[in-house]
């Protein structure tokens, strides 16, 4: 009777075992982690160990957030049918649709404070999601797919030539990247400038050049692009041209020689070649180009 007795508690609690490891094996089932998914996608598996988003708030990819956090509830069904296209996970493919797939991403990253602006945001307008610059898989900072300068340049090909020329802001050297100047997700200045205005963006690494003057140059107050390229050009700082062609865009019959600057012509005054073709041309004399506080006729005409 002693041994029924045992035999029945065995086998009572072997079926209760068996239960419950049909209970963990449902709730995977309902709930894949990131293991679920490493066997038919192990590249996708290896990247994603190395991100962000195998860490911090997500459960990682031993728990029951990870892949399905960003891929969808739906993954369940993926799995059950043996994955495959069209079988349930939400993809991040060309054809789906940008702003499902900005909604997608925005359902945790919603209440960013960079992300504030996004929605009237002209990458925004131009059909771009998250995933065209970044990937949730991605061991780069902030997720990007590939370095910044070479993400922004694959799309701003006219900037990566500007960047490119003799004269040009330091980008494809390193020490400063396109976010420095621009936020990408949006901002209230034009050309998603971090600033109010071009100015107020140069004047942060310009202080110099902001004054107050007892004499200003108008243009300089005006717009720093008046005379400068912003990425880079063929004239020695940034400038649009070589003076004096530059000045004489704005100070023509001054009472200096305004005709072509070429070997052949220059300042009335001078008569050999070497003066005429000088290199520095109207900044020989008037030095303070952006702004004087000398006293007097000197500072006036932002002379040396």
């Amino acid at each position: 009777m002693r041994k029924n007795i045992l035999m029945l508690s065995l086998i009572a609690g072997m079926v209760a075992l068996s239960g419950a490891g049909m209970f963990v094996n449902s709730a995977k089932a309902a709930a894949p982690s990131a293991e679920s998914c490493k066997d038919c996608h192990t590249d996708k598996f290896a990247s994603f160990m190395k991100s962000r988003h195998a860490k911090g708030a997500i459960t990682g990819p031993n728990g029951t957030g990870a892949c399905l956090t960003c891929h969808g509830p739906s993954m369940a069904a993926h799995l059950e049918k043996g994955g495959g296209k069209g079988t349930g996970a939400f993809a991040f493919g060309k054809k789906a649709d940008p702003a499902t797939k900005a909604a997608q991403c925005l359902t945790c990253h919603g209440d960013s404070k960079h992300l504030a602006l996004w929605e009237s945001s002209k990458h925004k307008s131009v059909g771009l999601s998250c995933d065209s610059c970044h990937s949730g898989h991605s061991s780069l900072a902030k997720n990007l797919k590939m370095p910044q300068t070479e993400l922004c340049f694959s799309c701003h090909k006219d900037i990566k030539s500007e960047a490119g020329r003799q004269s040009h802001h330091p980008i494809k050297e390193g020490k400063i990247s396109c976010s420095d100047c621009h936020d990408p997700h949006g901002s209230f200045g034009s050309k998603s400038l971090k600033a109010d205005s071009v100015n107020d963006l140069c004047y942060k690494c310009h202080a110099e050049k902001r004054g107050p003057f007892l004499h200003e140059h108008p243009p300089v107050a005006e717009n720093c692009m008046s005379c400068h390229i912003a990425h880079g050009g063929n004239h020695n700082k940034l400038l649009e041209q070589k003076a004096p062609n530059l000045c004489h865009n704005c100070h023509t019959g001054s009472g200096h020689f305004t005709g072509p600057y070429t070997a052949a012509n220059g300042f009335s005054s001078l008569t050999t070649v070497a003066a005429r073709a000088v290199g520095r041309s109207c900044l020989n004399c008037h030095a303070a180009i952006h702004g004087s506080t000398t006293a007097g006729k000197q500072g006036k005409y932002l002379a040396r």
